[in-house]
């Protein structure tokens, strides 16, 4: 009884903090007037602008769990894994390289490839001399991500001056969506990969009590975790390819929902994904508001959040010596 109040409690406060989202803008509070041409593009702009925002934050979310339950790391993330710099590094090889008028597909596909490959390296190089542990494979990620970093940033050095401050804003996050086709087709492919992960959560549940106990429970688990990597990894590289580099959704959306709604991955996946549209969502809001007419990349926001959370985490996990 309680959990469905609580799921209730969630789905209200989603509806109207998306709604105050709307309503927000850097001239003020109020909605748009929908009778004059400018009132129809202003509402036109936060409504992109909202939707990215929630299909993003849902896809982080729910790629975060997905992560933090095939490697049993309460702290694996897309971002500190370094799958979101790799799925930058393949976005934006296709962005100055003026592919993305080839085909819609071009732009997260080729950066679903580059994050599937970083995430490779990571597990390779944390799995080198036995299997890979939390400190492997928090190092590695932040070694694979400073290799992709900086070879983003080789990337724009090179590049024509015209567009750079575009791709820029886009490194550090930016929710601003002129595309509408682009966004429909990036919360389809979302939605079908945050459904995917879902059906899954059965496994999910089986696994987090080790591969042994898995295994014996029926789980595939070689399969299921090749499968729900894939996953997740595309399912980042859509999120990354709509809205560029956004970190730590995936890491303290999920560790707050578990701890109010419980670790069972099949009410956990869920929740997950409307609790980061949300907080994403309010998080750009304030990114360019707070300083209106001035406005702050959404991916600020976000690490600003999440880095003292994360931090926080790693401590109290290794005073109770949980990450050997």
């Amino acid at each position: 009884m309680k959990q469905r109040f609580l799921l209730a409690l969630l789905l209200l406060l989603t509806l109207l903090g998306l709604g105050a989202c709307m309503c927000v803008g850097a001239g003020g509070v109020g909605w748009p007037d929908w009778s004059t041409a400018g009132g129809q593009a202003i509402f036109d702009l936060r409504l992109n602008r909202v939707l990215a925002g929630f299909v993003v934050g849902a896809a982080l979310a729910c790629s975060g769990v997905m992560l933090q339950a095939l490697l049993r790391n309460p702290l694996a993330d897309p971002y500190v894994l370094g799958v979101s710099s790799g799925a930058a590094l393949g976005a934006a090889v296709v962005i100055l390289t003026g592919c993305t008028a080839w085909h819609v597909l071009v732009l997260p596909g080729n950066a679903f490839l580059f994050a599937l490959g970083t995430l490779a390296l990571v597990y390779l190089l944390a799995s080198e001399g036995g299997s890979p542990s939390i400190y492997g494979l928090l190092l590695s990620g932040v070694i694979v991500s400073s290799m992709c970093s900086s070879l983003l940033l080789l990337l724009v050095a090179l590049a024509p001056v015209e567009g750079l401050h575009s791709v820029m804003w886009w490194m550090l996050g930016d929710l601003q969506v002129y595309s509408r086709p682009f966004l429909k087709v990036s919360a389809a492919l979302i939605g079908v990969g945050c459904g995917a992960i879902w059906f899954l959560a059965r496994d999910l549940n089986a696994l987090t009590l080790g591969r042994e106990m898995a295994h014996h429970l029926g789980v595939r688990t070689r399969l299921m975790i090749g499968l729900g990597l894939a996953i997740a990894t595309l399912t980042t590289a859509l999120a990354v390819s709509l809205a560029g580099l956004i970190g730590f959704v995936g890491l303290v959306v999920p560790h707050a929902m578990r701890a109010v709604f419980g670790p069972d991955h099949r009410r956990l996946i869920p929740v997950s994904a409307l609790a980061g549209g949300l907080f994403l969502a309010l998080c750009d809001t304030l990114a360019r508001t707070v300083m209106a007419p001035v406005e702050i990349p959404v991916g600020v926001v976000t690490a600003l959040v999440g880095g003292p959370f994360f931090l926080s985490l790693l401590r109290n996990r290794r005073k109770r010596g949980m990450l050997e």
